[in-house]
Order: C-alpha cells, then structure tokens, then sequence
C-alpha cells in the first residue's frame, strides 16, 4: 500500500471511529446548557482546563513519546510501555497531592469542593490516554477508533444519568468524564492484551531518559497552548463576569466541528508523518497533503461561518437560559481562529517527527504573549468580541511564524499567494456573518464560492496519489498547487 492510500485508509478508519463520537459530544453541549447555567458552565470550562493543564505537567507529556517511539521499529514495545506506564504514575501520584494546594489561588478558590473529583478525572483521562496511544502507536487503528465509539457512548449515557436525572451539574459532568475514560481504559488494556507489555524488569533507564529528553519541551509547549486557548475566559471572567466568560464557552463549542475534522485527519497524518521522516519523497509527500488539508479547512470553515446560526441553535439549548442566545456572534472569529490552531498542529507535526520539538515551544510562546497583550487592551474596548479576535491573531501569528520556521526542516513548496488571500476571504465573512447587515447571506454565499473556487483544485494531487495512477509532481504542476518551491 503507497503513502497516499495507506494515509487515506487510516483517515477512513479513524473516521468511522470518531465522527459519529464526536458528533455526539458537540450534541452534549446542548445537555450542558439546558442544565447549566452560563456561570456554572465556566467553572466546567475551567475544570476542563486545569485537567488540560496538568496532565502534560505531570505525565511528561509522555503520550507523545509512545507515538513516536512505538512507531519506530528500533525500539521494543515492552520496554515503551513499561517505562512510560512507571514515569507516568510516578508523576500522577506527585499531581494527588498538589491538586488540593490549587484551591488557595485566589482565582481559583471556587473549586475547593472539586479537589477529589479533579484528582479522579486527572488520572482516569491519562490512564485512558497512556493505553489508546499505545494502541495506536502498535496501529490497531480499528480499535482505536471502536474505543474512541464506545467511549463517547458511554458519557453520552453517564451524562443522562448524572446530569439530566439526578441533576449533579458539574459535578455530574466530571463523574461521567472520569466513569467513561475508566471504563476505555480498562477496554483497551484488555481487549489489546496490554498486560504482556507491561513488565517492570524491563524498564529502562536510557530509554526513558531520551523519551523525557524528547517529551520536555513539549510540556510548556501543552501548557501555553492550553492557556492561550482558555486566556480569554480567564480575562472575560475577571472583566466582564463568571455569566459572559459561561457564554464565550458555549461558543467556543461550535468551532469544535472544525477541530474535530481535524482531529480525526491528524490522528493518521502524524503516524504517516514520523513513519515517512526518512523516505527520499518525504517533501512532496508533505507539500500534498498539506494542500489538500489546507484546503479542505479553508472550504469548511467558510462553509461553517455562512451557517453558523443556526449551527449554534442546534447545539447550544436557549431554552432555560436565554442568555446563550447571543453566544453565536462570537463565533466566527473562533472559527476562523481554529482554523489556523489545526494548521499549527499540522507544521507542529514537523517538529515531533524531525526531533525538534523545542521549536514547537519557542514559536507557541510568540502567541501566548500576544494572546495575552491583546486579551487585556481588546476586551475593554470590543467586549467578548475582543476576546476572539485576539484569539484569531495569536494563532494566525503562530502560523506565519512556524510555517517559515518548519519548512527549515522539511522545505515543503506551499502557495502563500492562495492561503493569505484565503485568510482576507474568511475574515471579510467573519465580518458579514458578525455584523448580519440586509444582505449578508448573499455576500457570504458569494465570499463562499469564491474560496471553494480558489481551493477546491488543490485537492486533486492528493486523489492523484490515492489513486496511484498519475505522477504526484506532475498533478502539482497542472493544477498550480505550489506557488512558492521548495527551499
């Protein structure tokens, strides 16, 4: 099976594994705001937040090492699992007593009865996460794909049970998270028979010692990605309150669909991507998905922008707190801004296969410190609003600067002429869709046809190389896919 198709095939699978999961996730924020109200809904964001925070801090970031060292046939699968299974609990029983001590941060105060619950949900979700990368890394992709389906059923269900009949709100939504990310793990680590992995005698040293060498900057790199992505709720929360930082979180829902196409995409592209590091096409290989990944976000996001009304009424449950009704104007700069955090992801791929990972932190740390600036000189002045469009120019800045900075190490060609002007497209939407002027559907439907005009032609080179049957390079040139060469 060639690059193309096998990429292609695991795409598929891991489709068929998540998209219906992932479907029913966003649908459980319709539960979520029916039966918590907009203040609530942030000390949930929050939760979800802090857990975000420190698993990477107190696992070592550690499930990124499984997938590249698994991948690898260099090394033995025993002694991966096992060093990592002994450093990850190690750090997790550091993180039992350090939990607590979160409570005395003044802005945090309002989680002291959350402590335990938090613990749990920070061990269950890093148990669940040490044995479904390692099944990847071994790609049993149908089976990470089957978990990934029996999880989300099984919080769908918990939720119901904790949240919509008994009435637990948050605490609900933390007992149904740690409930199904146990029962997946305790899944997988029978039904792909982890326990013969798993032998003390064989945890090595040297091994670990390179797998933390590879896994530490990514640690702070989590972190601020983490934190530039919740910044804005923290700012809301302390400028404008508690109930529109609850609403800025109900949006922040809806760009999730955008996210989800992409999670689903790069769970195979990173295996393609360290698995192919050394192949003598490896630049055309990643300057062809690249174009049609780019493409397929540009072409969706635009799609989502014109919808996103009633996307937002589907999703997000007006009915018992009228309040989240407006939280879908903020939504379109959050698309756009979560457009470029799955480009990100894909030039941060670069970094974990290349071994240069520390530049994954040094060009995240740019966007963290304008996320930050602009958080506290825009939402004085543009309200919630200010929050998303210094989300969107964090992520775009971190996009201009890795796209330059990751090409040194894989000089992929890319067309900067059709992605800025794919970025000016979606912005002026933005401003249609946010502004809602008389004719703004038919400027949107217009904006729409004209980015799926500009992009729609790059996605045909990677056909051409599923298919097999036409030369990758030459499809390049006929379909003007790269407009800048390769360095």
């Amino acid at each position: 099976m060639n690059k193309y198709k096998n990429l292609a095939f695991n795409t598929v699978i891991f489709t068929i594994g998540n998209f219906g999961s992932k479907v029913i996730s966003l649908f459980l924020n319709n539960l979520y705001t029916k039966h918590i109200s907009p203040s609530q809904l942030y000390t949930k964001s929050l939760l979800e937040t802090i857990a975000l925070f420190l698993i990477p801090v107190f696992t070592f970031s550690l499930g990124e090492a499984i997938i590249r060292y698994g991948l690898d046939k260099r090394y033995d699968k025993t002694k991966i699992f096992t060093t990592t299974s002994i450093i990850s609990l190690s750090g997790l029983l550091l993180m039992a007593a350090v939990v607590p001590l979160i409570q005395l941060i003044p802005v945090f105060s309002s989680l002291q009865s959350y402590s335990l619950l938090l613990i749990l949900y920070i061990f269950c979700s890093s148990l669940r996460a040490q044995c479904s990368q390692f099944v990847r890394a071994r790609e049993m992709v149908k089976l990470f794909s089957f978990d990934g389906i029996l999880t989300t059923f099984m919080l769908l269900l918990f939720n119901i049970i904790f949240i919509s009949h008994l009435g637990l709100g948050v605490k609900g939504f933390m007992l149904s998270t740690i409930l199904s990310d146990l029962c997946s793990a305790i899944f997988l680590f029978f039904s792909a028979g982890l326990k013969r992995y798993f032998n003390i005698s064989t945890f090595s040293f040297p091994l670990g010692k390179a797998m933390l060498r590879f896994c530490i900057p990514l640690i702070p790199t989590t972190v601020m990605w983490t934190f530039t992505g919740f910044s804005d709720q923290l700012f809301i929360s302390a400028m404008k309150g508690e109930g529109d930082a609850g609403i800025y979180a109900a949006a922040v829902k809806i760009p999730c669909l955008i996210s989800m196409l992409s999670t689903i995409f790069f769970q195979a592209w990173n295996m393609s991507a360290i698995t192919e590091n050394e192949s003598t096409d490896r630049n055309i290989f990643y300057e062809t998905v690249y174009s049609a990944y780019e493409s397929v976000l540009f072409i969706g996001s635009a799609v989502l922008i014109l919808i996103v009304k009633p996307i937002s009424a589907l999703l997000i449950n007006y009915s018992v707190f009228p309040e989240y009704s407006k939280s879908y104007i903020y939504t379109p700069l959050l698309i756009a801004a979560s457009l470029f955090t799955c480009l990100d992801l894909f030039l941060a791929s670069i970094y974990t296969a290349t071994n240069h990972t520390k530049n994954a932190f040094i060009t995240i740390s740019a966007a963290f410190i304008l996320n930050i600036v602009l958080n506290y000189l825009f939402i004085p002045i543009f309200d919630i609003q200010g929050a998303a469009l210094a989300t969107f120019l964090s992520y775009f800045l971190c996009y201009i600067i890795r796209i330059i900075d990751a090409r040194r190490f894989v000089p992929f060609g890319y067309n900067p002429i059709a992605s800025y002007t794919g970025t000016a497209l979606v912005l002026l939407m933005c401003f249609f869709a946010i502004s809602r002027p008389a004719y703004h559907i038919f400027a949107e439907l217009t904006i729409l046809a004209v980015i799926t005009a500009v992009f729609i032609g790059r996605l045909l080179p990677l056909f051409a190389g599923i298919i097999g049957r036409v030369d990758i390079k030459s499809a390049a040139r006929v379909f003007g896919k790269s407009g800048r060469k390769p360095r």
